[in-house]
């Protein structure tokens, strides 16, 4: 279990680095096509629900349903710089739409499997989208809203007959009429800079913002996938995350597919600690990422007589991972978990990376490629241990990755990019040695009796105790200290809610470290509010403790 990885010479990776992306370069095209051509392999290893039925699909076969829907796309009218509205669960369809859109100059824009009606509502108009290509279980919530949207001209659906419903086309049916094949100069020339992919923000502060990503950056997740999550032509590679979420474009799409690997789609509901474990012994699956939850939850388990026998490397992202997970998974692995930072607006931009010491709670350094640091309002970079603004420097060349700017919102575009700077919205501090400590969101950070208290921090301290399965920590407005730590807690298998385990907790704590910080007030939780993409809504948490 796990790898001795030879040690990372973080120095020569970055004064090394170079990144060449073509004028014209397109993913579905000069990556899917081209390894289909050149190296036909394994490219997804697709398990349905049960974990019964598993079904191989290859580049090649990548490439000829990207090139029926395309063809079907063209057929139906669809032009380059149309969007499109995508639903899809993890299934093959995903990729095929996803592809076939990029090969026409579409515009896709993946939603997550979570949304309701209103959701998709506001995501349509947002961008006057034309299209919309969703599975049979959501075509209910389209239904709902299509007469809301006026834009909405080509309704698409997977997995039913197209004819029985009206102002349907089914998929299956479009792109049974139309050839497997296509010609590239046939088809409207893509630009690297041009428009790809719209993803929407997951709201942890505000409603979905709209994150334009070009053909590039596809190409820009090479420093990803190469970096911090290794991944070789020969890995069987999983990460858990929704389709509608940007973490699957690093998980599920561009940095695995750049790399040649196989990736593992399972198309389950919600979170089965033993089925996962099932599929990582059974596929042996080689490099995994789990969001932080997951990995707190596997925690709880007894994993002895779990086969990982076949993992070489792991890793997180979402949200920092607490030390205990870490040690937890480690005994049960062999394997560490290398964290790891970025943002729908950003590829991964900072990463422990796999030789590397590890510092448990760090993010760890920036990527090659990319400045990143922590600095002040005005730009200035801030003494180490000081907190300040995680911010990508805007460099010539354009920082890898990087998008310029939120689709048609030019104000808060003005205020994220400002003094030479990309302003993430969240908080850090730096050591002496360049390792990266996230803090929270710029207005998550606590201020009680005079201390700035980070939340992470405070919600590392509470994961140790034996009866904490998850938390969330906020500010609680306060007479005195002007605000008091609130900590919202999910209580782990075998514990009851009870005052006197609520002033254990408290006291635990103040022995983990400075007494300051210590929750004055919890609340037992049966379950913590979350985003449609898995991270908590301390927005949401933050108003309920603002209230009272």
């Amino acid at each position: 279990m796990g790898e001795a990885f030879p040690p990372f010479d973080y120095a020569a990776a970055r004064a090394g680095f170079s990144l060449d992306i073509p004028p014209d370069f397109n993913f579905a095209f000069d990556v899917i096509a081209r390894r289909a051509r050149e190296n036909d392999r394994t490219a997804l290893i697709a398990i349905d629900r049960d974990g019964e039925n598993v079904v191989r699909h290859s580049y090649g076969d990548l490439d000829r349903l990207s090139n029926s829907f395309a063809n079907a796309l063209m057929a139906l009218g669809a032009e380059k710089g149309d969007f499109a509205f995508v639903m899809i669960p993890r299934i093959v369809e995903w990729y095929q739409v996803l592809l076939g859109c990029t090969k026409t100059g579409v515009v896709a824009m993946p939603g997550t499997n979570l949304l309701t009606a209103g959701d998709i509502e506001y995501r349509i108009n947002r961008a006057d989208a034309r299209l919309a290509v969703v599975t049979a279980e959501h075509a209910d919530k389209v239904d709902r809203i299509r007469a809301n949207c006026p834009s909405l001209e080509h309704l698409i659906l997977i997995g039913d007959a197209g004819d029985a419903r009206d102002g349907w086309s089914s998929l299956e049916d479009m792109c049974a009429g139309v050839p497997d094949t296509v010609d590239r100069a046939a088809l409207p020339a893509t630009s690297s800079n041009e428009a790809m992919l719209i993803y929407f923000t997951s709201g942890t502060t505000s409603m979905p913002k709209m994150v334009e990503r070009d053909h590039a950056y596809a190409l820009a997740h090479s420093i990803t996938g190469d970096y911090w999550m290794d991944l070789r032509e020969d890995d069987v590679h999983w990460t858990l995350t929704d389709t509608g979420w940007a973490k699957a474009a690093w998980g599920l799409l561009y940095p695995p597919l750049l790399a040649g690997a196989a990736v593992v789609l399972y198309d389950g509901e919600g979170f089965d600690a033993d089925m996962h474990l099932k599929i990582i012994a059974e596929h042996r699956v080689t490099t995994f990422c789990a969001p932080p939850t997951i990995y707190r939850v596997l925690a709880q388990k007894d994993l002895s007589e779990a086969d990982f026998s076949s993992l070489r490397h792991c890793f997180g992202a979402g949200e920092p991972l607490n030390p205990e997970a870490m040690r937890a998974w480690k005994a049960a692995t062999g394997c560490d978990i290398y964290d790891g930072y970025g943002q729908t607006e950003t590829i991964n931009i900072v990463a422990n990376f796999p030789g590397m010491e590890i510092r448990a709670g760090s993010m760890g350094k920036p990527v090659p490629g990319i400045t990143v640091d922590v600095i002040d309002d005005e730009g200035r970079i801030v003494p180490d241990d000081a907190v300040g603004h995680i911010g990508v420097q805007i460099t010539d060349p354009w920082p890898p990755g990087l998008f310029y700017g939120y689709f048609r919102d030019d104000a808060v575009t003005a205020d994220a990019f400002r003094n030479g700077w990309y302003y993430t919205g969240d908080t850090a501090t730096r050591d002496a040695d360049g390792y990266i400590w996230f803090v929270g969101r710029s207005d998550d950070i606590i201020s009680s009796a005079g201390y700035r208290i980070s939340p992470f921090e405070v919600e590392s301290a509470l994961v140790e105790h034996d009866a904490v399965l998850e938390s969330a920590v906020v500010a609680k407005p306060d007479d005195i200290r002007g605000e008091i730590v609130m900590a919202y807690i999910t209580l782990a298998p075998g514990f009851e809610a009870s005052d006197a385990l609520a002033k254990d907790i408290q006291e635990f704590v103040k022995q983990q470290t400075a007494p300051y910080k210590y929750p004055r007030a919890i609340e037992f939780r049966d379950a913590l509010p979350k985003t449609i993409s898995g991270k908590i809504r301390r927005v949401e948490l933050r108003e309920e403790a603002a209230k009272g």
